[in-house]
């Protein structure tokens, strides 16, 4: 563990951490600053599209924060920027920031519905459009009569719409715990959109520790693909990056070709994905007969969902390195618990608890569980969201008065203090009696050589419920139902076995990889 870290780890809850938190930048909206001041030329961004020095950085967000202030932005608002990773987002993010106003932030990727409901709710002075690094984005601004407010700022062509009147600002906080500083809506397992309120501490918190943890530093290169508009890839992978000086190479989209060029030819060190992401790359090269050139890949990453150990062991062998994993929610800016750069770990465990947070595993009597067995965790620290936008019962139920997130997950600690993930609370599956975590039923199949992921949901069927499975196969392989059914009867249990299997092209899922289990449940 870094050397930064060690007394944080040691006294969590003391003076340590409060020592650390005072170290920290106050703002997001400053990193760029805090870089510049000592390395001007050194390149914080790049796209398709061209490139970034801190310097050029810091005056791109004061000018755009100006554009902005001149549209009517004002403290307090929630500005919804609309597109994909790029430059132009990652300066919005920050100028908006500067304001003491609220990002919204919005992947082009959803439909007009999804952002319908998200701007219903939200009520954002405005929206942002970044039309040339996004087609996506440019249909939204067209469906929305946005208009083309500037171009000069080296972002491309920009849109915005007009600003609404009935927008109230929120009051502006002065301390970096109290002021917003993201606002996400997530997916949710039930498909009913949530706005989580992240403060400026929250972010930085977690930028902060994460890239210590990677011991990230000016020299490193980060592949930005997961969605600035997700968590993930907002605090650990853009904020991170910039937090320690280094690089970011931002992409739009995941695509297998993309990430090889990177790899051989940007200089990539670090690569952050979802599991889906790595099994296509490694699908990729083996089908295509193409080779895997990275001269300076030295960490792999591997979160946003369950990684399997079939999965874990075919990365690991791709890349000729550990990868490595861990576990966090929107509501904890993300992360809560994460492998170990100098401690990589052979089992799939999502490591240990980060310096700084604390955790709990509760029973359905709220008392604490020893040791091995599961229960829900609870989660409190300085990386715990401010709370849920206009819904005061939902975070009331979510966070006790004594600062304690109830994540809805099920997790066990292990002896030596690592976590193991047993699903949602939500999710869990009572057959027969007993007790069937999907997580359990989906690595069993996703160990098969021709799945490339599996989702496993419960299904009511006379007074009982089917666990009932669905799977994607690898690209370029076919799965045959009877034999997955075999395969994984040899390693479950009579009662976790699958009713049913189903075959999809596609497991519908989040812009993040996440999978959308309530989509899977309205199949049935």
């Amino acid at each position: 563990m870094s050397a930064s870290l060690a007394p944080l780890a040691a006294d969590a809850s003391g003076d340590a951490l409060a020592r650390f938190l005072a170290g920290l930048p106050a703002r997001i909206d400053t990193l760029a600053e805090r870089v510049a001041s000592t390395a001007p030329h050194r390149v914080a961004l790049i796209d398709d599209f061209g490139r970034m020095t801190y310097g050029e950085l810091v005056h791109a967000v004061t000018a755009t924060a100006e554009r902005l202030r001149a549209h009517g932005v004002r403290g307090g608002d929630r500005v919804m920027i609309v597109g994909e990773n790029g430059i132009a987002y990652v300066v919005l993010l920050l100028a908006v920031a500067s304001l003491d106003a609220w990002p919204l932030l919005c992947n082009a990727r959803l439909s007009a519905a999804e952002l319908r409901v998200i701007r219903e709710h939200a009520r954002p002075r405005c929206a942002i459009y970044t039309i040339d690094a996004s087609p996506d984005a440019a249909a939204h601004a067209r469906s929305n009569a946005a208009r083309i407010q500037w171009t000069e700022l080296a972002l491309g062509a920009i849109a915005a719409s007009d600003v609404d009147p009935g927008s109230v600002a929120e009051p502006v906080e002065t301390g970096p715990a109290a002021q917003c500083a993201a606002l996400i809506y997530t997916t949710g397992t039930t498909g009913a959109p949530k706005g989580v309120r992240l403060s400026h501490r929250n972010l930085m918190f977690i930028a902060a520790v994460s890239s210590t943890l990677r011991h990230v530093g000016p020299d490193d290169i980060a592949y930005g693909v997961l969605p600035i508009s997700h968590v993930y890839g907002l605090t650990s992978v853009c904020l991170g990056t910039l937090y320690a000086g280094g690089t970011l190479r931002l992409a739009a989209r995941f695509t297998p070709e993309a990430v090889l060029d990177s790899l051989a030819h940007d200089g990539l060190t670090i690569l952050q994905g979802v599991p889906a992401m790595h099994a296509r790359l490694v699908a990729h090269v083996a089908t295509q007969g193409v080779s895997l050139v990275a001269p300076r890949l030295r960490f792999v990453y591997s979160g946003g969902s369950p990684l399997d150990a079939a999965l874990k062991a075919r990365v690991e062998a791709f890349y000729g390195l550990p990868i490595h994993n861990g576990y966090g929610l929107t509501e904890s800016s993300p992360t809560v618990a994460q492998t170990l750069l100098d401690a990589p770990r052979d089992d799939c465990a999502v490591g240990p608890v980060i310096p700084g947070v604390a955790v709990r595993i509760v029973g359905r009597d709220g008392e604490d569980l020893p040791d091995g067995e599961v229960g829900e965790l609870w989660v409190r620290g300085p990386n715990v969201m401010l709370g849920y936008y206009r819904a005061p019962e939902l975070t009331a139920a979510t966070v006790t008065a004594d600062g304690w997130l109830r994540t809805g997950d099920l997790a066990r600690r292990a002896g030596d203090g690592a976590l193991f993930l047993a699903g949602r609370a939500r999710e869990l599956i009572i057959h027969s009696g007993f007790n069937v975590y999907p997580i359990e039923v989906e690595q069993a199949l996703a160990s098969h050589p021709d799945v490339l992921q599996a989702a496993v949901v419960g299904h009511p069927h006379e007074g009982n419920e089917q666990v009932v499975a669905f799977v994607q196969a690898l690209p370029g392989h076919a799965i045959d139902v009877d034999a997955l059914a075999e395969w994984a009867a040899k390693r479950l249990a009579p009662y976790k076995r699958p009713a049913r299997i189903r075959v999809l092209d596609t497991l519908p899922a989040a812009s993040t990889g996440k999978v959308l289990k309530h989509r899977l449940k309205a199949l049935l």
